[in-house]
């Protein structure tokens, strides 16, 4: 008996790594009432849904505090030339607090079911680049999140420094120019790409899938071509429609 139980446990988690996996965008926040994206509450929304991962963007304040906003901006300020203390005086639009990566994982650490995505954007010299992306990793590990956490960037110099520093992390590039081959070469682990670059390059899901990579699509929030893309073999869809996506058949 107990032999059944431990082979239908691993087919199970065969059959559930063979789907196509939902990950929410910038957390699930297109909610009734709605709150804002890269907020806590949507990082806490993303957790209830039960789905593989929430995707958020980590940016360095002029002080060198790691802060999750998608825009170069918040509010009026830019962030890679404003302190901490300055941008934490303005409120998310939901009422929250400006959040750091450091609240941003408290959070993500109380399910640990759910994959935290990680982009680090892109900063204006790889010397930021590179300080921002050590800080990040020592944060992850300090934390004791290495298992929960995968990464993806803009920035190849940001993918090959953090397998650079933690070659077994999880690192997929997001900036669409490179091939399957090119990736696998570059030393990255998978291709986080907008849907049109597949749509453009339609073997690219098939052969990145042979090579062992990693398949991921953004922004996708309709469901026929969420259905294409599953129907091509994509392992990972990155949405604004979490909730929609994970029932769709």
């Amino acid at each position: 008996m107990k032999k059944f139980i431990f082979g239908f446990a691993v087919l199970t988690h065969v059959f559930m790594n063979a789907q196509t996996q939902i990950i929410a965008h910038r957390g699930y926040w297109q909610t009734q009432p709605q709150t804002t994206e890269n907020s806590i509450k949507s990082l806490e929304n993303a957790q209830n849904l039960k789905i593989y991962g929430a995707e958020f963007d980590v940016r360095m304040t002029k002080d060198g505090v790691l802060v999750i906003n998608h825009d170069e901006h918040h509010g009026k300020m830019e962030i890679s030339e404003t302190s901490f203390k300055d941008l934490e005086n303005l409120n998310l639009s939901n009422g929250e607090k400006f959040p750091t990566l450091k609240d941003y994982l408290k959070q993500g650490k109380k399910d640990r079911s759910l994959q935290l995505i990680v982009e680090i954007k892109p900063a204006k010299t790889k010397e930021l680049e590179d300080e921002m992306t050590a800080k990040t990793i020592k944060m992850i590990k300090d934390m004791k999140l290495e298992s929960q956490s995968e990464f993806i960037s803009f920035s190849l110099n940001i993918c090959k420094e953090i397998k650079k520093l933690e070659p077994k992390f999880k690192v997929q590039y997001l900036n669409g120019e490179l091939s399957p081959e090119q990736i696998k070469n570059e030393g990255l682990d998978g291709m986080d790409y907008h849907y049109s670059i597949f749509e453009k390059n339609p073997t690219w899901i098939a052969d990145a899938n042979k090579l062992g990579l990693i398949t991921n699509v953004w922004t996708v929030n309709n469901t026929e071509i969420y259905k294409k893309l599953k129907n091509q073999g994509i392992k990972f869809v990155t949405t604004n429609i979490p909730n929609i996506l994970k029932d769709a058949k």
